[in-house]
């Protein structure tokens, strides 16, 4: 039967999610405990093949298996077998012919910034620490723009072929309060800035540059026109710094 299950991780110490030659990976652990637990050779495919150090809340996988007993005790076997940086949220029976890539119709990643003059030693595996002002509202006025089926060949690659045009059905900046006294360099507003976005697919590393573009605008380095106008030139040299891994999640997969 082909299973499907709800993955979590913490990505820090994973080359990434696919299996890779001499480096440790989300995959190579996964299907190292379904041989152990299954006793069979386990092939698993995923939703999204996330970077190194980037996490995971709601990754998405699929394999098959010949198991005997019930889907609960797959469950239970695996976590008890996988290590503390991996979880097995849930697990059910899927069609043959599921396939967690290409069935997918809507993936959500947020990205986590610190937004504080200190950085923040709990919490650091999950966020990007950015020490100086930024302008929300002008990021969230240049993240609007991202909305809609556009060619976003200017923040990434294609993981295969050539097409580079996805539709993004949401971004949007949101600020929670941290408990920091002292530590902020904006008074009240201080705290976790999340940034979510939700589309039908990404490029390689899309997240992560259009981060770190807007970013560049939130600290008046570059206007919301010229984010636009870097959108719409499709030229990688137009998008800021990409930003570090550890501030993105893998949140949902829709299907």
């Amino acid at each position: 039967m082909r299973v499907r299950a709800t993955v979590s991780y913490d990505g820090t110490d994973y080359s990434g999610f696919q299996r890779q030659l001499n480096a440790a990976t989300v995959q190579e652990v996964l299907e190292a405990v379904l041989a152990q637990v299954t006793q069979d050779p386990i092939t698993v495919v995923a939703a999204g093949r996330t970077d190194a150090g980037v996490h995971a809340l709601g990754q998405v996988i699929a394999f098959d298996t010949g198991w005997r007993h019930g889907l609960d005790d797959l469950e239970r076997a695996f976590n008890a077998v996988l290590p503390p940086d991996v979880a097995v949220r849930a697990v059910a029976e899927a069609g043959a012919s599921f396939h967690p890539r290409y069935d997918a119709r809507v993936r959500h990643y947020r990205y986590t910034v610190m937004n504080a003059a200190v950085r923040a030693p709990i919490g650091r595996r999950y966020h990007l620490h950015v020490p100086y002002p930024l302008d929300t509202h002008r990021m969230q006025e240049a993240a609007r723009h991202l909305v809609g089926e556009h060619d976003f060949a200017t923040f990434g690659q294609p993981p295969g072929g050539e097409e580079t045009r996805r539709h993004v059905y949401r971004a949007t900046w949101s600020r929670e309060t941290c408990p920091r006294a002292g530590l902020g360099i904006n008074g009240d507003e201080d705290g976790l800035l999340a940034f979510d976005i939700e589309a039908n697919g990404f490029l390689y590393r899309m997240v992560r540059s259009i981060v770190g573009t807007l970013l560049d605008v939130g600290q008046g380095r570059m206007s919301v026109s010229e984010f636009e106008e870097a959108l719409a030139s499709c030229e990688r040299s137009c998008a800021g710094k990409t930003a570090e891994p550890q501030g993105l999640c893998l949140m949902r997969v829709d299907y």
